[in-house]
C-alpha cells in the first residue's frame, strides 16, 4: 500500500495506483498529458490548477485504503 504525499511527483502518484489519474482529472488536472508531471510535485500541480493540495492527497490516499 502506497502513502501519497504532496511532495511526491505526479508521475510517481500516477504509477502508484491505476485510479490516481481519475482523481487528478476530477480536479481539472490533466496530469497524464502534461510534461510537468514527470518532475512536478502533487502540491505544485494542485496549486497551479487552483486546487487544495491536501484535498488531492486525501483523495489519493483513499484509493490506497479502498484497495486493501
Amino acid at each position: 500500500m502506497v502513502t501519497f504525499t504532496k511532495e511526491m511527483s505526479i508521475l510517481e502518484a500516477l504509477e502508484s495506483h491505476p485510479e490516481a489519474r481519475a482523481v487528478f482529472e476530477s480536479h481539472g488536472m490533466s496530469c497524464c498529458l502534461c510534461i510537468g508531471a514527470m518532475s512536478e510535485s502533487v502540491e505544485a500541480g494542485a496549486i497551479m490548477h487552483q486546487v487544495d493540495p491536501e484535498t488531492v492527497v486525501a483523495e489519493l490516499n483513499r484509493l490506497s485504503v479502498e484497495q486493501v
